[in-house]
């Protein structure tokens, strides 16, 4: 699945040089990946937010050249299982794509695309990503691993586990999806797990929570079915239940980089009368630049805004790909 659009070339110049008269700026950061779409096989594990990085508040910042323009992006969220419009595996969920900051002549600062369950065979985890997909409900298996670029601080957590299906009976029941403060839920023979927690910022000044992981799904024969979970804070979408429910887990918030709930399978009578909703699709991911208030910042295209923090610090806000421009 394509990120959000990429527009604007690489920065250009060097560091130290004063540019259209502006001079470097040192700016914070939060970049958040998109998220994982909700698992596969129809009794899937949430999907696992996208990978959540940060500087604000105490933490190292980067350095703008002044008037070099240095391209955005922001990564979309993985498609939903059992999602007619994903062209790669229409019976699974895919990956969140990544968001990317650059900001120097081959420096980058990156965030990695939250994890999804791949579903239904023996021992296949979730996958892994910012934060890991929750696991299958269908076996027994661990969920997906967190921080999936290997970074200080980590970029997430890992999805859940899951028992399998209880004496090889007809509850099933997934994990739930990582976020990016704490591990997706494990499910019981019944119920799945909920989506992990996402982290709260006010670098654009208002305290947000932004990557959950999403909600497990679950799937049953019975008419009382298995029982969905809630997606984790900051946007993580809920996981679908198995009866006697027609509708499939809902998708992360945008532009909060959380993951989508899995989806759910309900056999009112057994194969062939099965109804299969699909997961939740992966919300899309988010940059933020933070910068003082003497600091001038251009974006594009017009979808991308600068506001004016209630402290007067220069907030550039990335819903989509585009380029940002600054300097003193």
């Amino acid at each position: 699945m394509p990120i959000i659009g990429s527009l604007g070339g690489g920065s250009a110049g060097g560091f130290g040089q004063r540019k259209g008269g502006l001079a470097p700026v040192d700016v914070d950061y939060l970049v958040i990946a998109g998220g994982g779409g909700g698992g596969g096989a129809a009794r899937g594990g949430g999907g696992g937010a996208g990978g959540y990085r940060t500087s604000f508040p105490g933490g190292t910042q980067l350095t703008l050249e002044g008037s070099v323009g240095y391209t955005v992006t922001v990564g979309a969220g993985g498609y939903g299982s059992d999602n007619p419009a994903n062209p790669a595996a229409p019976t699974q969920g895919t990956d969140g794509n990544d968001s990317i900051l650059n900001y120097g002549t081959g420096q980058t600062l990156e965030a990695t695309g939250g994890g999804t369950d791949l579903g239904g065979t023996p021992s296949t985890p979730g996958n892994p990503g910012g934060s890991g997909g929750g696991s299958n409900g269908r076996f027994a298996g661990s969920g997906g691993s967190g921080n999936a670029g290997g970074y200080s601080p980590p970029e997430g957590s890992p999805g859940g586990p899951s028992p399998g299906a209880p004496g090889g009976g007809d509850m099933y029941a997934g994990g739930g999806g990582g976020g990016a403060s704490s591990a997706g839920g494990s499910s019981g023979p019944t119920t799945a797990g909920s989506g992990g927690n996402g982290s709260t910022s006010s670098i654009n000044g208002t305290p947000t929570t932004r990557a959950g992981g999403g909600g497990g799904g679950a799937a049953s024969t019975d008419t009382t079915g298995g029982n969905g979970s809630p997606g984790g804070s900051g946007g993580g979408g809920n996981g679908a239940s198995g009866a006697p429910s027609t509708t499939g887990g809902t998708p992360g918030t945008l532009n909060t980089g959380s993951g989508g709930g899995g989806g759910s399978h309900f056999y009112p009578s057994k194969p062939p009368t099965a109804t299969n909703p699909q997961g939740g699709n992966g919300g899309s991911g988010i940059v933020i630049i933070r910068g003082p208030a003497d600091a001038r910042f251009t974006v594009s295209p017009g979808t991308n805004t600068v506001t004016t923090a209630p402290g007067g610090e220069q907030i550039a806000t990335f819903t989509v790909s585009g380029t940002i421009k600054g300097g003193l």
